[in-house]
Order: C-alpha cells, then structure tokens, then sequence
C-alpha cells in the first residue's frame, strides 16, 4: 500500500495522542504493539551497531599490538613506554573529538547518515595501522578509529531510539554495548590465537571487515522518521515508519503522534530556550549519567585490567584473567538487553551501582591490607610451573580481586553502561538531542582520558587502593543521583517522555 493512500487518515488529529494516558488509549497502544513486524526494525539495528561492533574492536586494538611492537626488530615501529601509553591513550582523545562534531553531524546529516559517514574515518584508520611504517602512521590511525568511535558513539543510541518502538526499545537500547563488548572479545581472540599465525597488521585488517558490512548494510536501511519530520520530509518519513512498521499495520497513527511532537518544536535550540527546564533538565540528567559512568572507574579498570591483576596476584594468569572478566560482561549486557523492558531501567541503575559499590569497596579494602610485598610473595607462589605445584603454592585469598573485578564489571555492564546510553537518547528532546548526544559523548570520552591519565600516576604515589576508594564514594553517588534525578521511562513514548519534562506531570510517566 502506498503512502499517498493513507493520506486522509494521517492527516486527520490524533485525539488519542492527546488524551494518552487515558485508558482508551493504553489499550490501542497495547493492540498496536502487539501488532507490529519486527524483523525489519531488528535488521536496521543491526547493521547500525556493527559500528559499535568496530568501536569495540579498535578499542582493545592495542591491548595485543603494543607488546608486538615492543619488540618489534625495526627502530621505527618500536614502541617504548612513553610512545605506548600515547598509542594506547590516543583513542580516547579521537573519540572526544569525533562527539564534538557529531553535535553538528547529527542536526546536519541525521542520525543515518552521521554513522555512515564514521565508516570513512574508520577505514582510513585502519588502513593506516595495517600499512605503518612508523609510529607516526600508528598514532594518527588510532586517533582515527577513536574519532569515528565518538560519533558512532553520539549517532547510533539516538537513531536506534528513534526508529524503535516502547516494546522493545530498552532491549534494542543495550545491542550498542552488546556488540562493543562482543567486538573487543573477538579482538582478544584474534590477537590470542591467530597472532602466532599471523603479522600484527592483520589486525587492523580484521577491523575494515565489520566497517564495511555497516555501510554496505545501512545504504538498504531507512533514515530516522523523526529527524525527516524536523528536516519537513513527511513523505520520506511516513515511507520510513512503513518501512519499519510493516504496511498493515495501524503505523499511521503512530506517525500522526510523531509529527505532532516534532510540530510542537522548532527546528534548532535557541540560547533563550535552553534556560527552559524541558531542554536544561535532561541535558543536566544525560550528561551527569555520562559524567558519573565514567568517574565510577570502568574505563581505568578495563585498560589497566591486566596491571592491576598482576599487582593483586591473582591464581590465574592475567590474560585468562581479562577474557575471563570479558566474558562476564558480555553476558551481563545481555541480561540487562533481556530485563530492561521488564524490570525497567531505574532498579537495574539501583542495583547496578550497589554492586560496583560493593566491588570497588572490597578491591581497596584487600589491596589496603593486603600489602604490595606480601602479594608479590603470593604471585611468586602461585605463579610457578604447574607440572609439580606444591600444595602450599594455592592461596585461594587471591581470587578476591578477580570476583571483585568480575562483579565490578558485572554490575556495569548491567546498569550503569548500557542504561546511561539508552536514557541519553530517550530523554533528550528532539530539537536538541544531536547537539547534546554529542556533548554527552565529549563529557565522557574526556573523562575517561583524564581518569586514565591519571590513573597510574596516583597509584605510584598513594597505591592502588586510593582509585578503587575513591571509585566507590562515586558509586555512592550514583545511587543517590539515580533515586533524585533519573525518571523511569520504561514503556514509554518519546513523546510521552517529552511531555513530561514540559509539563512535569508525572501522570505522563505512568
């Protein structure tokens, strides 16, 4: 069925949006949820997040390369300490740039296009690791990856927000860190098992594949019907929505509350408006989320997981130690992919922050009393050949930092790192959410370069356990910014969302 043929019914008010919440209009949304085809919704998802799925892959890029190219035989490429923390750290520095354009991206382009244009970035970058003959080329291919990691980083949760549907928008609102973490794993195996077959460079390689599969992918797959609406394309955007929808079903009401919301707001945000508690207050929200994620240590955690194993002396060996805590986290993202829509996203923060908390306390408090020299010993114990162990050499004592770890990140990946992304892109407004996605997006990404540019700097002057307390006083924080600031939309409409912030009437949200 064509557009054109539905035109008298689109055009017609759609009293129901008006009325919502009454219950009439709970019924018809029920009815029409139950309705809709999936499986193209599913599809646009998927070929988006293969961004994340790059992002995640060039993150932990150099956590295999850099001991490569330590003892790499040409003087070029070698890589001492200080040129390695610079490889290492670059990526973030890359990312805050690219969220700082994806403010303008997102207004400019659109969400689509904004992530399309991060594959050009991308595969420059990797094509110029892959080829290096300097270190040179190195750092400025990292920073490129990094860069176009920011603006997937802005533009992907904002577009999957606003193609889905309330059903399944908390589930489809987790795949971005689903496919990060599942990205970063097959880096890890890449680099484990193929690195003995295989030159470094090939890495990089690897890398191009999923970049070139997104945009193949979203050339076939519809732009945000919202962000059409604002550009005046109702056209383009009730084709999308059919699009996504499927043709028979009542999608054209769902489009009629769209255009509605969209009427009500002009095109770009003015400095006078954003005095107004309806653009300030979810902006405040979104980026103290971001800010807060990233205080709470996950970034420092992540990038130093393996020196902080090996300080801590757990039995295992760090690198199992890693792909270990890397799978507890892909399955914890899952978990929360699963619930979300179910248990709703303000009791997963809850509980999410409770368990960092609880990790971060028990990784200072044993590293406190657990002094440097006596977990030396340990490691020099439990580290030997295991072709005859003693039966003294066990000490079980050194799994504590590794379940703490492992429930640091558990709780995480929970919570605080897929919610904060989906939150950003439901509560923002319409008229200022690519600029402010983007500014969430620089507020993280130069967090988490400070914090890891510090990290190592504090430990060597007040030890290891002063990070991990400080990041428990910020999960404390988080609890209490969760119960004080973060709204619970699970189930609702962005419209809905965004009634409630202009009207703060919470009967909205009910």
């Amino acid at each position: 069925m064509e557009p054109s043929a539905l035109e008298p019914l689109v055009r017609k008010p759609s009293s129901s949006y008006r009325t919502f919440p009454e219950g009439v209009s709970k019924r018809l949304d029920k009815e029409y949820l139950r309705s809709l085809h999936n499986k193209r919704l599913y599809l646009a998802v998927f070929a988006a997040v293969l961004g994340n799925f790059s992002f995640g892959f060039a993150l932990v890029y150099t956590s295999p390369v850099i001991p490569a190219l330590e003892a790499h035989p040409n003087p070029a490429l070698r890589l001492d300490q200080h040129t390695a923390s610079w490889f290492g750290s670059v990526f973030t520095l890359g990312a805050a740039v690219g969220g700082l354009s994806a403010m303008l991206l997102n207004d400019r382009l659109g969400r689509k296009l904004s992530i399309m244009f991060s594959a050009v970035p991308s595969a420059v970058g990797y094509a110029l690791m892959a080829s290096a003959q300097g270190v040179e080329m190195l750092l400025l291919g990292h920073v490129l990856t990094g860069y176009a990691g920011g603006v997937t980083s802005a533009s992907i949760p904002v577009y999957i927000s606003e193609i889905s549907h309330p059903g399944v928008r908390g589930m489809l609102g987790a795949c971005p860190q689903i496919m990060a973490v599942l990205g970063s794993l097959i880096l890890y195996a890449l680099g484990k098992y193929l690195g003995l077959l295989l030159d470094w460079r090939w890495l990089a390689v690897a890398g191009e594949v999923p970049v070139l599969a997104m945009i193949l992918l979203l050339c076939f797959m519809p732009s945000s019907p919202r962000f059409l609406l604002s550009q005046g394309k109702e056209d383009e955007a009730l084709r999308s929505l059919c699009w996504l929808r499927g043709k028979d079903t009542d999608y054209a009401r769902e489009y009629e509350q769209i255009k509605d919301s969209v009427r009500k707001q002009s095109r770009r945000v003015s400095c006078a408006e954003i005095k107004d508690p309806f653009i300030y207050k979810p902006i405040l929200i979104a980026v103290g989320m971001r800010f807060l994620q990233q205080l709470s240590g996950v970034t420092c955690v992540l990038v130093y997981l393996q020196s902080i194993f090996k300080k801590t002396a757990v039995i295992l060996k760090p690198e199992y130690d890693a792909a270990l805590v890397g799978l507890v986290r892909l399955f914890s993202v899952v978990v929360a992919a699963v619930s979300m829509d179910k248990a709703g996203r303000k009791i997963l923060l809850f509980v999410s922050a409770g368990v960092m908390l609880a990790s971060n306390l028990t990784m200072g408090l044993y590293i406190h009393f657990m002094p440097t020299s006596q977990n030396d010993t340990i490691a020099n114990k439990t580290l030997v050949s295991s072709a005859n162990p003693p039966a003294e050499s066990i000490n079980y004592i050194t799994l504590i930092p590794l379940l703490a770890t492992m429930f640091f990140i558990m709780g995480y990946a929970m919570g605080w790192g897929p919610i904060t992304w989906l939150l950003m892109s439901e509560i923002l407004p319409l008229k200022a959410r690519g600029v402010a996605s983007g500014l969430c997006v620089v507020v993280s990404w130069l967090t988490a370069f400070t914090l890891t540019q510090f990290f190592l700097r504090v430990v060597e002057a007040f030890g290891l356990e002063v990070p991990f307390l400080f990041f428990t006083l910020i999960c404390a924080g988080n609890i209490l910014f969760t119960g004080c600031c973060v709204p619970e939309t699970k189930g609702r409409s962005l419209e809905q969302i965004e009634a409630f912030f202009r009207t703060g009437r919470r009967s909205f949200m009910r």
